[in-house]
């Protein structure tokens, strides 16, 4: 015999709309927890007598630290059945909360943000598998889109909302708040997510397999460059509202609301795409984000005109999310968790490459000049798509056999685990 990757062909599992709605949820306040503390900063920072600078890098910390620790730990947690796992993670992001609620100093609440952004990965990558496990292979784009509707749901309600309770209450009161729903999280999820059967305990080493296939790789730095293409832009958009299409900066946070109301559209969009042809949808989003990036800037000044683009870039920007996720997962044909996560963490990467670079180029060219270098990254992305997709697996499929589904007489699905719904590899007799 020989093996070859193909595209899932299985019948969907049908266990999975409350569950996956669940999940949604649980992303809702897993991705608040990450990002309200940008609109806490002025607040902590005036309570805890430090600077702002000093505050801010509370944020450097959570994306490196779920950069650099997510691949390894959501390799070692990979055999854990999901159900418990997600209990788990739940139920320490309500402890890192409560200790954030009740930090004296930036150094303990500096801990309790290194706590939840240890297990943030974790869930991303088994929370997009295991969405994709419950609605079955031909539906697994649009499970994963329902979860990443998550982020979409945090930065449309979670984060503004959290914010105005911190400034009517205190900032304490809002991660107090974070870890109610976090435990609240956790029991819903004991309560209704079926127990799925226990993922295969595989070695780290064996999961890490995936790295010396040149097209996961490929995958995985297209990822990169999307995010930071994205990133590089929107890092500044509160600036471009108020500076360049001159918001009053009271209004800033309802176009903010707006465009994450406009991702609901791309979340779903992406969800449908994604399924069809994950490196065409990719394609066609990378599209639409660029010229909403570039038009944006150029048509900044025309009020009436800017709105136009501005949906496209905001429908794009959130399209990507759930479509990088199952084109990276897609392309695994083992360790889809480790995979998963994987992404998060080009995904964290290129946010802070975004910032950075954003960051240096404004001091030089001017504000303008952020949106026009971000269309050329997601330019290069789209360029990059064509040789990616001639790439082909360097891995044969060596799993066990006794899981394969017969579906024609020259063709079998094998799944290494039965936590591989989204790219059960297909064999070939020959």
């Amino acid at each position: 015999m020989t093996f070859m990757p193909s595209l899932p062909t299985a019948t969907p599992t049908g266990r999975g709309a409350a569950p996956i709605a669940i999940l949604a949820v649980a992303a809702f306040v897993i991705v608040t927890t990450e990002f309200l503390i940008v609109g806490l900063l002025p607040a902590l920072a005036h309570e805890l007598r430090i600077s702002i600078s000093a505050a801010g890098q509370l944020v450097t910390l959570f994306a490196f630290t779920v950069m650099l620790f997510g691949p390894l730990l959501t390799g070692l947690l990979s055999h854990v059945e999901r159900k418990r796992l997600f209990v788990i993670i739940l139920l320490i992001f309500a402890v890192s909360n409560a200790l954030a609620a009740m930090a004296p100093n930036i150094w303990v609440l500096a801990l309790a943000r290194f706590i939840a952004a240890l297990l943030l990965p974790v869930f991303w990558g088994t929370a997009s598998e295991t969405a994709g496990q419950l609605a079955g292979p031909l539906r697994a784009g649009r499970a994963v889109s329902m979860v990443y509707l998550g982020i979409s749901a945090a930065l449309l309600f979670g984060i503004p909302l959290g914010t105005l309770a911190a400034h009517a209450f205190g900032w304490r009161v809002a991660f107090a708040l974070l870890a109610g729903l976090s435990l609240l999280m956790a029991m819903l999820i004991a309560a209704f997510m079926p127990t799925l059967a226990l993922p295969r305990r595989m070695r780290l080493v064996e999961q890490a397999r995936i790295l010396r296939d040149p097209r996961f790789v490929a995958h995985v730095g297209l990822s990169v460059l999307i995010f930071t293409a994205m990133f590089t832009a929107y890092t500044y958009l509160a600036d471009t509202l108020e500076t360049l299409v001159g918001i009053a900066p009271g209004q800033v946070g309802w176009w903010l609301m707006g465009f994450g109301a406009i991702g609901l559209i791309g979340n779903w969009l992406g969800g449908r795409a994604v399924d069809r042809s994950p490196l065409g949808a990719t394609a066609f989003f990378v599209v639409i984000l660029g010229i909403g990036m570039a038009a944006s800037v150029s048509l900044a000044g025309a009020r009436g005109w800017f709105d136009l683009p501005f949906v496209f870039w905001g429908i794009a920007y959130t399209a990507l999310f759930p479509i990088c996720q199952v084109r990276v997962m897609r392309v695994a044909s083992h360790a889809q968790a480790l995979a998963g996560t994987l992404n998060v963490s080009a995904a964290n990467a290129g946010i802070g490459l975004g910032a950075m670079i954003g960051g240096l180029v404004i001091p030089h060219w001017g504000l303008p000049a952020v949106g026009y270098l971000a269309t050329a990254m997601a330019v290069l992305a789209l360029l990059a798509i064509p040789f990616i997709a001639r790439l082909r697996t360097s891995q044969a499929y060596t799993g066990d056999l006794s899981r394969c589904q017969v579906f024609t007489p020259t063709t079998v699905a094998c799944g290494e685990s039965d936590q591989s719904p989204l790219h059960p590899t297909i064999a070939r007799k020959t």
